[in-house]
């Protein structure tokens, strides 16, 4: 049935996006609009992918504000927004990502279109509520950044709102890494920094802790590689489950182990420096996160979740070799 509807990507050539689209391909599926922002050399990540047409984003949504899409579209994947987790300009990270989510989502919910969007672990804040993606404990949350709060402001919507709740797809990333971030700038992940800075200075500069409970690089995220996330979108794309899932291993690692995978799978002798944290992100600096993947198991997803050697070994192939997925 996919491969005769038309599925729409936005952020189709972003990180995640880039990656969706070329798995999706490599399941036969071609029949895809991509909608984006092409700044930089982003555009590189459409190198070698099938699709039937390319909207910019302003574009995408005039066409939608017109009601002037194809009439044939049967799911939308929203993946497109500001992910800056630094910016301060309250005004662009929630038109950007809370409102114009929102005036899709009517869209969707007009058409009887399937809508999956990109949320984020950064909804869950310093942690304190734990990491559970049970929609009664959404209220409690307390994001740290306006990046976390746009994303965690249209999960509310979703959940309070029963005949939303019944049609949407609400994903919860946590820490995405692997190939196609090199456009993103400070918010590449830790794994992409890590690796050029051993290339370049053979060490690796980790923050210091300031909390007891944890030792310098002692820090922990739940890193997911993105080839990963890309089969949980086309899982839910196949079943059609709407809800608010996370999306991560359910193991978290530290920076420690990361710095220590990177040396060994790079041959180079283990080199760490502990530094302090800017005075700028210290106060909402998370020292853990975790995914609880319950829900998504229960929901049907059976694959398993690359682990952290074997996720930055695949990666490492597409950094030395200067290739796209």
């Amino acid at each position: 049935m996919m491969n005769r509807e038309i599925i729409i990507i936005t952020g189709a050539a972003g990180f995640i996006g880039s990656v969706l689209l070329k798995y999706l391909n490599n399941k036969g599926i071609e029949k895809i609009i991509c909608v984006d922002h092409l700044i930089g050399e982003k555009w590189k990540n459409l190198y070698g992918k099938k699709f039937i047409d390319y909207i910019e984003k302003d574009e995408f949504l005039k066409l939608i504000q017109d009601n002037k899409l194809p009439e044939n579209i049967k799911t939308i994947i929203h993946l497109g927004a500001c992910t800056s987790t630094i910016e301060k300009n309250t005004n662009y990270i929630i038109r950007n990502n809370f409102l114009y989510t929102k005036t899709l989502a009517e869209y969707c919910f007009l058409k009887n279109i399937y809508l999956i969007y990109a949320s984020s672990a950064a909804t869950y804040g310093n942690g304190e509520n734990g990491f559970s993606d049970e929609e009664e404990k959404i209220f409690s949350l307390r994001p740290l950044n306006i990046y976390g709060f746009s994303k965690h402001l249209f999960d509310i919507m979703v959940v309070s709102n029963s005949n939303w709740r019944r049609k949407v797809c609400g994903l919860k990333f946590f820490n995405v890494y692997g190939p196609n971030e090199y456009h993103k700038g400070e918010m590449r992940s830790v794994i992409n920094k890590m690796y050029y800075q051993i290339k370049k200075e053979g060490k690796v500069c980790l923050f210091k802790s300031y909390i007891e409970d944890y030792k310098d690089g002692q820090q922990k995220r739940d890193f997911v590689y993105v080839k990963d996330v890309a089969s949980v979108i086309y899982f839910f794309l196949g079943n059609r489950k709407t809800g608010i899932y996370n999306v991560g291993t359910g193991k978290a690692e530290s920076f420690n182990k990361v710095a220590e995978v990177l040396f060994s799978l790079m041959g180079k002798e283990k080199k760490i420096e502990y530094i302090e944290i800017p005075l700028s992100i210290r106060k909402n600096y998370q020292y853990f996160t975790q995914a609880d993947i319950l829900k998504l198991r229960k929901a049907g997803y059976k694959e398993k979740f690359h682990s952290i050697k074997e996720g930055i070994s695949d990666y490492i192939k597409y950094l030395e070799s200067s290739a796209y997925f």
